[in-house]
């Protein structure tokens, strides 16, 4: 396949050019492309370059540096266009090289710099590219695009495409897509506020504010300013998460109002002194908890009007160490997009990988095709409340929170998270009794009576166990504050293994910078027999095929086929066979060392005729200390993504957590356990 370049120019000032560019280039590494990024010509006179910084960190594309803006300023004045455009060039031949598409992001229409269209034109003419043009809503915007569109036409170049993005609801999509006529719209991309918040940390940069409590300043973000000019009572209302409160020290109404809302764990963004005022000491000693805590207080000169003003004009681009933001903005467009429009320009490979942005993105899609009902035993959670809202509200799957409703709507508001109406809360005091009978019974072998049924199905993940034991619910995901044993034992006792199925194991998804690999078992067995190491690796492969992942399955040792010897080596030497005898069609191998199953210069010298060798997508490792140790290091020292632990082997989907998972990690978790719930109910 040839490579295809896609060039990125704005239509008029402010239209979010990087944001779009590199959502643009999220969503084709989600259909499993490889994509280059560029951004060649830097415009930031500071020398901070965003775009190849968020490419590298949030894409895992090896951008270049782009040229020094002081070389290319003068190469400008000195009329030496042609050198520049060779530079240009060979910048983005750099990029490009071994991808299947390359995205370039054009210069913006920055004040001072009329030189920015020709040389986009310039750009665009000297590299053969798709051009596609940003914009956003505004008084004849699209007109304006359009003729844009037609002029690159008239000068030879080809126009893909245009995005309009930071469109608010009430946008006509139909009317834009009539007036661009035969231009494709690529994309219509909402106008979120939420995607806009700076953090604390951006505002005290920005007012160069002196910060007298750290708090969690690179974490709380701003959605809101409350300005202390009435009484603390007209202020209660406002003090909600995200809200910054501006106030001269004072003011120890409003003080103390902000201190009583983040002590009852209300997460404000901050508080800000003005006129270069203190807290006084005794409302410092009066609330301790909320003055020296998570909540960021600055303080900086001028009055509150002043500060106020230059509040009003904090830039609106993402901060350059901001990955979050971006991050959460790149997810956003690249949802927002026809990608039907983007992949009439743009042609799949005649084979594609499954990288880790395809992979998380067939994850949700199938989860979203899967349409199952998960039960989150640790309801009021805070981190398992934001995961159960994000899956509500984007479809992932139908979340069943247990616990007390009062206490679950707590933690959202004080998170400022908003529970979608359909999101489902059970509490348990009212539906415990229902599952004594049925409990007694599946556990009458042990002699299990009512009372010690009741008083089992206190704890939240007995309890959600025996609604997914009774097909209330479709899969079940703890351990946010459980153990693994908390939440395995339940499941061993009232779900048991799967038909044919002698072991419960797990696999982590490594998402390696180019591909995705399962590591197996990781996470519950301490030193398997062969014929159980046998099973993991079947299991294993199961999982891997299940989500898309190609199964070469390399049973790992520390030697590489006969070249040691010892009672480990032997273990999965017969591992292997057993495997190969259950499953003669799968691709198998072992035992391998690690760098003889991953790197194909050793695989050539110490397993020549090994067909899993140098190219293993499934690494099945002899024991629970060995595993562990490898995928902990792994994603530590490479700065991997794991997702998981996945359980495998059990009739039903359960799917522990770890104690430290991220929102993220919980959101991803509760996608797997739909997808196995298709899996396991047809069987496979």
């Amino acid at each position: 396949m040839t490579m295809q370049t896609l060039f990125f120019v704005p239509t008029r000032q402010n239209v979010g050019l990087t944001s779009v560019a590199l959502g643009v280039v999220t969503a084709l590494q989600r259909q499993g492309l490889r994509v280059g990024f560029v951004k060649p010509v830097p415009q930031d006179l500071s020398h901070i370059e965003r775009s190849a910084h968020f490419a590298r960190v949030l894409c895992s594309i090896d951008s270049p540096n782009p040229l020094d803006i002081d070389n290319v300023l003068a190469r400008i004045s000195a009329n030496q266009n042609d050198e520049l455009l060779e530079d240009v060039v060979r910048l983005c031949m750099e990029a490009a090289e071994g991808m299947d598409v390359l995205v370039i992001e054009g210069l913006h229409n920055e004040p001072g710099q009329s030189f920015a269209t020709r040389l986009n034109s310039d750009i665009a003419r000297s590299l053969q590219a798709e051009m596609i043009l940003v914009t956003k809503p505004a008084e004849g915007s699209i007109a304006e695009a359009k003729l844009q569109a037609n002029q690159l036409k008239a000068d030879g170049r080809s126009v893909a495409g245009v995005i309009i993005n930071k469109a608010q609801d009430n946008f006509d999509k139909e009317a834009a897509i009539k007036e661009l006529g035969d231009i494709p719209l690529w994309g219509l991309i909402k106008f979120d506020p939420a995607l806009q918040a700076p953090r604390t940390l951006d505002i005290a940069r920005h007012l160069k504010a002196d910060i007298v409590v750290e708090g969690d300043i690179a974490n709380r973000r701003v959605l809101d300013t409350v300005i202390a000019a009435r009484s603390a009572n007209e202020m209660v209302d406002n003090l909600k998460p995200g809200a910054l409160v501006v106030t001269a020290g004072d003011r120890d109404d409003a003080i103390l109002a902000t201190a009583l809302a983040a002590s009852n764990g209300v997460q404000l963004a901050g508080l800000l002194l003005t006129h270069n005022s203190f807290i006084s000491e005794k409302l410092i000693e009066f609330a301790p908890r909320a003055f020296k805590s998570d909540l960021p207080i600055l303080r900086t000169k001028g009055d509150t009007f002043t500060v106020a003003a230059q509040l009003s004009r904090l830039p609106t681009a993402v901060a350059a160490d901001d990955d979050a933001r971006m991050g959460t903005v790149l997810d956003s467009v690249a949802e927002q997009l026809s990608i039907d429009s983007v992949m009439t320009t743009v042609k799949l490979p005649a084979t594609t990988r499954m990288s880790p942005p395809a992979f998380r993105f067939q994850l949700i899609q199938k989860a979203r095709a899967a349409n199952k009902r998960i039960v989150l035993p640790e309801g009021d959670e805070p981190r398992t409340v934001k995961a159960a809202a994000i899956c509500e509200e984007k479809g992932i799957a139908r979340c069943v929170l247990l616990g007390k409703r009062d206490a679950i709507e707590a933690v959202a508001k004080a998170q400022g998270v908003i529970l979608p109406p359909t999101l489902e809360i059970v509490d348990p005091d009212e539906v415990r009794e229902q599952y004594v009978d049925p409990m007694c019974e599946m556990r009458k072998s042990k002699g299990l009576t009512q009372t010690e049924a009741r008083d089992q199905l206190q704890d939240t993940v007995v309890l959600g166990t025996m609604m997914l034991a009774l097909d209330h619910v479709d899969g079940l995901v703890s351990g946010a504050v459980h153990t693994t044993a908390n939440t395995v034992r339940p499941a061993l006792q009232l779900i048991k293994t799967a038909p044919g199925q002698s072991i419960v194991s797990s696999v982590f998804f490594m998402l390696m910078p180019d591909q995705v690999l399962v590591y197996g078992d990781c996470a519950i067995n301490p030193n398997p027999t062969a014929a159980e190491l046998a099973d993991i690796a079947l299991q294993s492969a199961d999982s891997a095929k299940a989500f898309g992942v190609d199964p070469k399955i390399a049973m790992i040792s520390y030697s590489t086929g006969s070249s040691g010897a010892g009672a480990d080596v032997e273990k999965v030497t017969e591992a292997t066979r057993i495997a190969k005898e259950k499953a003669p069609e799968l691709a198998l191998d072992g035992p391998l060392q690690y760098d003889a199953a991953s790197v194909m210069d050793v695989a050539r010298s110490k397993a020549p005729n090994s067909k899993v060798a140098g190219q293993a997508t499934v690494f099945v490792f002899p024991d629970l200390n060995t595993g562990n140790t490898t995928y902990k290091a792994v994603q530590r020292s490479a700065n991997v993504v794991s997702v998981g632990p996945m359980l495998q082997g059990l009739r039903k989907p359960v799917n522990d957590l770890s104690r430290g998972a991220l929102v993220d990690d919980i959101v991803f978790t509760i996608a797997l356990t739909a997808i196995q719930a298709v899996s396991m109910k047809a069987g496979k």
